[in-house]
């Protein structure tokens, strides 16, 4: 029998369907919308009398997605695709249809292109890419067979690809949308109070460092997925267009205060292990005032109208901090045991995460406005890929066509022409996936079931069915099949490949042909395409071996080098949305490898630490008169540091770095300099200082090379402005 208590604790059955409508209802609503888009556009393209209504079917399942602006930026992307490929293949055809060697050679360099760059870019760019390199073959392979007709041909499989988009487009926008923009919105929200939370936990010490690195791992996700939520928001309506530039600016500001939160706490960490009680002491009370800046009447910041006024209080915290700062330091400057440069590298770093909270909180507030100037935001978010590992990706795509292509020449399949067109697809499709192999391997799969359930359709109900609506009846079960293993996680491959090629082996025609040998030709001919891709993709240059990961480490490390060379007007954004990129590939690599993913986190933190330091460094010296010999000369050693890190290359940066502090405390005791050049000089210490802090922190992945002893930082004091 049921307690109070247990009944008190039971979900109702509200809140059980509300739970269930959020969660596995969105997936349900997705799953009937794809199959009646696609039973839509095999209606109309029947209607029309196209020639391969199947080429429809297959187009929405390929651009279907949950959200309408991504089925919107994905159509964009496919028909630009589509009509470069178009052009290209009409040229190829034109210029090789009566030599096949050539041909099929010229279509997979122009595949193996359009897989490295699918493999270089990022989003639905990425899906620009693929399509541009598969329509090429969808469209020049059968047509280079019958040259004569390869014009309207071509013509015809664009007509039907544009029909399923529209289909596909017009049933996402029209039936139950779900908007990208209401993600973005949600994710706003939701980040600022995560954050705000995150500062006042971290600087109230009740964080654990493993809590610490879970935390910026899921920021560095969330940054990444803001900005794909953001880049195909923008095609819903006007008003995500109107806040697409602040939005923009949203991520990066994000970005620069995170940044400079985790600097703040990680120096104060290494001060709290090495400094003395009393600067601790004096700087305690700076880190207390911050946490209620970000709340109103106690409460947390939950919307863009809370903001505005925590963006006041931080306004007022600011300006009167420099004056609070030097009382402070004025207090103490005679006491043995107050370390001043310690102190100033604190508060100067307090300032700066105070002005970013600042810029973040005054963007967050701007959104409240339809337009606002805030919105002229020129710096965006830039992807990195390495060039390397995306040009590998093209070899391998251009090998497999070439590998499939000779076998085509030498045994004259009939369906040799499917098998290569469809490794085309293949290879570029999963050459963006963190895990091409599988991704390729449950392709397969999905092909094979796909084979199995279309032939019972095909051979098995079609004779016996008459009419649209009969034929309806018939797809739709297959149809829901396919759509409902896509939104599997763990089985997206198989439903992809069920559902793209169910439509590619048992999508009708306006003309019916019953040819179980041919049906079973192209159902061989594709599963075979898939197994040469995934055999390529494990045996060429495997992206899950270790050299995709040293490569792309070795990207992360080099981010300090473009610190230190790159030009300063938009390098802040670049740098900031490169490493975290850089870093989420790698976490993709190594995914369930807690180990892996720890230390690429940590070399996150030394690079993100190191690069603005390094930025700050160059902003400041570009105003200095004389003097900057030394510290560049310290930002030289640390770029080779990161570079290369050899213990070597560690003490030319740790040497350089104290006498660049040395040099600039020198300049320091001379009491004729202005009081705006002493002011530039005591933060081009501070982040002097911070570097030295840096590189002897035993948590850094340096530490290896420091020396025992000399971790505890040296206490050297300069006089106060």
């Amino acid at each position: 029998m049921s307690t109070p208590a247990t009944l008190i604790e039971r979900p109702s059955l509200k809140q059980t369907l509300l739970d269930w409508a959020r969660t596995d209802g969105l997936a349900w609503v997705y799953i009937f919308k794809a199959v009646l888009a696609a039973l839509l556009s095999l209606w109309i393209a029947m209607r029309l009398d196209m020639q391969q209504p199947r080429t429809a079917m297959t187009t929405v399942f390929v651009v279907m997605q949950p959200q309408s602006g991504m089925v919107l930026a994905k159509s964009f992307y496919r028909f630009c695709g589509t009509m470069v490929g178009l052009v290209v293949m009409m040229v190829f055809i034109s210029l090789f249809s009566q030599q096949p060697v050539l041909f099929l050679s010229a279509t997979a360099l122009w595949v193996g292109i359009c897989t490295a760059g699918a493999a270089r870019n990022r989003n639905f760019r990425s899906y620009g890419f693929v399509l541009a390199g598969y329509t090429a073959a969808l469209i020049g392979i059968p047509a280079a067979q019958h040259p004569e007709a390869a014009y309207l041909s071509a013509l015809t499989r664009v007509g039907e690809v544009t029909l399923g988009i529209v289909c596909s487009g017009a049933v996402s926008a029209l039936i139950f949308p779900q908007h990208a923009g209401e993600q973005v919105r949600t994710t706003v929200r939701r980040r600022f109070t995560q954050f705000v939370d995150y500062v006042c936990r971290a600087l109230a010490g009740n964080m654990e460092r493993a809590q610490i690195e879970r935390t910026n791992l899921a920021f560095v996700s969330d940054i990444v997925g803001f900005e794909a939520a953001r880049s195909v928001a923008v095609f819903e309506n006007p008003e995500s267009r109107m806040r697409g530039g602040r939005l923009a600016r949203l991520n990066s500001e994000f970005m620069s205060a995170s940044t400079r939160f985790h600097a703040l706490h990680q120096l104060m960490n290494r001060l709290r292990e090495n400094a003395s009680a009393t600067t601790i002491a004096a700087l305690e009370p700076f880190f207390r005032e911050v946490p209620p800046l970000f709340s109103l009447s106690g409460e947390p910041v939950r919307n863009a109208a809370d903001a505005a006024h925590a963006a006041a209080q931080l306004r007022d915290y600011k300006a009167a901090l420099p004056k609070r700062v030097r009382a402070a330091r004025a207090a103490l400057e005679t006491n043995p045991d107050f370390a001043q440069l310690e102190f100033d590298t604190a508060t100067e770093l307090l300032y700066r995460f105070v002005d970013d909270m600042l810029a973040y909180a005054d963007t967050y507030a701007s959104l409240t406005s339809p337009s606002h100037e805030r919105e002229r935001w020129i710096a965006r978010y830039v992807p990195r890929t390495n060039l390397f590992a995306a040009a590998i990706s093209g070899l391998r795509g251009a090998a497999v066509m070439f590998v499939l292509s000779a076998f085509w020449i030498e045994t004259a399949w009939p369906s040799g022409g499917t098998m290569v067109l469809n490794a085309a697809a293949v290879c570029a499709l999963a050459s963006s996936s963190p895990r091409p192999t599988l991704m390729s391997a449950q392709m397969a799969i999905g092909t094979m079931l796909a084979a199995v359930v279309g032939m019972i359709v095909v051979f098995g109900v079609f004779p016996h069915i008459d009419g649209f609506a009969m034929m309806c009846a018939a797809l739709a079960p297959a149809l829901l099949l396919g759509a409902y293993l896509s939104t599997r996680r763990t089985l997206a491959g198989v439903g992809i490949g069920y559902c793209i090629f169910f439509c590619f082996l048992a999508g009708p025609d306006n003309l019916v042909h019953y040819d179980p040998t041919g049906f079973m030709n192209d159902a061989i001919a594709l599963v075979l395409s898939m197994i040469v891709a995934a055999i390529a993709f494990a045996v060429l240059l495997p992206t899950d071996a270790p050299w995709l990961r040293r490569l792309l480490l070795g990207d992360l490390r080099r981010e300090v080098v473009n610190a230190r060379r790159g030009r300063l007007a938009s390098l802040t954004t670049h740098f900031e949305s490169r490493t975290r990129d850089l870093l989420s590939q790698i976490n993709a690599l190594a995914d369930g490898r807690a180990d892996l993913q720890r230390d690429a986190l940590q070399w996150l933190f030394a690079v993100l630490e190191f690069g603005n330091a390094v930025i700050d460094l160059r902003r400041e010296i570009e105003e200095l008169p004389n003097g900057r010999g030394s510290i560049d000369t310290t930002l030289d050693a640390v770029a080779r540091l990161f570079d290369r890190p050899q213990a070597q290359r560690f003490d030319a940066a740790l040497a350089a770095t104290q006498r660049a502090i040395a040099d600039t405390q020198a300049l320091l005791a001379l009491t004729d300099r202005p009081r705006e050049d002493r002011h530039r000089l005591q933060r081009i210490a501070s982040h002097l200082h911070f570097i030295r802090t840096a590189l002897l922190d035993h948590e850094s992945p340096f530490a290896r090379f420091a020396p025992a002893g000399r971790h505890a930082p040296e206490g050297a004091s300069h006089v106060a402005a």
